[in-house]
């Protein structure tokens, strides 16, 4: 078998799977290409890349009988977002490297706006259209490695954290890929303007005086200038010049409101804030999931789209991949797959026992499955039980 992309496909070539789409097409059968037209077909349906059997290739002088009634025809059905291509396992090794990629080039960009240097957007483009791949072949290997925060790393890893569960979210909407590559590229610069605002005041623990609350705001103007001076435009642009601006009017740096506010906008600000509230840092400790959505809901309900938060509670589900939890049998283990048609019953990969106070061996608890007694008791952190999550994720996640 050979993978090559759509654009090497000729007539007679034997299809054997598609391995690359933008959308959730479904191939009804394998076989021979036989036309140009067919070839074409397969392109408008969104396919970009397909294995082939070099060895059934067609030559001219072949009779090509076979492949009349077996051209692969594309199936157009309403996109499945939850459809997984690759299992975890085989899709956590290609997420690290890209999560570990992002880190670099926002170091480098960071340094570069530092030095005056200008932003080269080209490689945050290509990132974004990496992080769709993978999210598309199985969104929770990425999403997983979100929850591997370091306190002393959140402006480096909430602009990608946040990049990340909007491409997840707009996946989930069935949002465009070329659209959803401009969200993920905006959310991976939405901060960068930070780098403009002071130490003092960028690195305080505590509350903001009026003043430093006034200074900060201004990063998300920065922001706004730094990637339309890089020569970038459009929804990219609005998310990171205007990711705080409320329904309510009461945001920042333009206090729009309402309908002048996109929708893209508002499920950026609905990200960036559940990102921020369940985020570990220094001078604070995350925030639980279920509490963060529950701010976000009726803390502020004024502030956000409740429609578009509701949806984004069910992409990310109450117990959302990466969460550790403990089980009603007193194991704890890593939240390691989705089931979204039963939220509360997830995939648990366990390591830990509550009731004895130390390791265990792995083990893939599915709580879906009929045949297990578990039930998923409560969601834990990691000081509770004195667990080096760390050593857990290089020893039995990371490839």
């Amino acid at each position: 078998m050979k993978i090559i992309s759509i654009s090497k496909l000729q007539p007679g070539m034997f299809v054997q799977s598609v391995t690359r789409q933008s959308g959730r097409i479904k191939i009804k059968n394998q076989g021979w290409v036989k036309t140009q037209a067919s070839i074409d077909k397969l392109i408008k349906a969104g396919i970009l890349e397909i294995e082939i059997d070099p060895d059934k290739t067609l030559t001219k002088s072949e009779p090509d009988t076979q492949a009349q009634d077996t051209t692969p025809k594309p199936a157009i059905k309403k996109r499945d977002p939850w459809f997984k291509v690759h299992s975890s396992e085989q899709e956590m090794g290609k997420a690290k490297k890209l999560y570990d990629e992002a880190k670099t080039l926002q170091q480098k960009a960071f340094g570069d706006i530092k030095a005056g240097r200008d932003l080269d957007i080209a490689p945050f483009k290509e990132l974004a259209s990496g992080f769709m791949d993978s999210i598309f072949r199985n969104q929770d290997a990425l999403a997983c490695l979100t929850q591997m925060r370091q306190k002393d790393a959140y402006l480096l890893e909430h602009s990608i954290n946040v990049s990340i569960l909007m491409g997840i979210f707009a996946k989930h909407l069935g949002i465009e890929r070329d659209i959803i590559v401009e969200l993920t590229t905006g959310a991976l610069l939405h901060d960068i303007g930070k780098i403009k605002i002071p130490d003092e005041v960028l690195n305080k623990p505590g509350r903001f005086s009026d003043k430093e609350f006034k200074i900060m705001q201004n990063h998300a103007l920065f922001s706004k200038q730094i990637l339309e001076e890089a020569g970038l435009t459009g929804i990219a642009v609005d998310i990171a010049g205007l990711h705080h601006e409320r329904l309510d009017g009461k945001g920042y740096p333009f206090a729009k409101k309402g309908d002048e506010i996109s929708q893209y906008v508002r499920m950026a600000s609905i990200v960036d804030v559940y990102d921020a509230l369940t985020a570990e840092r220094v001078y604070k400790a995350g925030m639980e999931p279920i509490k963060a959505f529950k701010i976000l809901k009726d803390g502020c309900p004024d502030s956000f789209d409740g429609e578009l938060l509701t949806k984004f509670i069910q992409c990310i589900g109450i117990h959302p991949v990466g969460t550790l939890v403990k089980l009603s049998s007193q194991k704890v283990g890593l939240v390691t797959q989705s089931n979204p048609t039963t939220p509360l019953k997830p995939v648990v990969k366990t390591f830990y026992s509550a009731k004895h106070g130390r390791y265990t061996e792995v083990q893939d608890i599915d709580l879906a499955n009929k045949k297990t007694a578990d039930v998923l008791e409560s969601t834990v952190k990691p000081k509770d039980y004195n667990i080096d999550l760390e050593r857990f994720y290089k020893n039995s996640i990371l490839p």
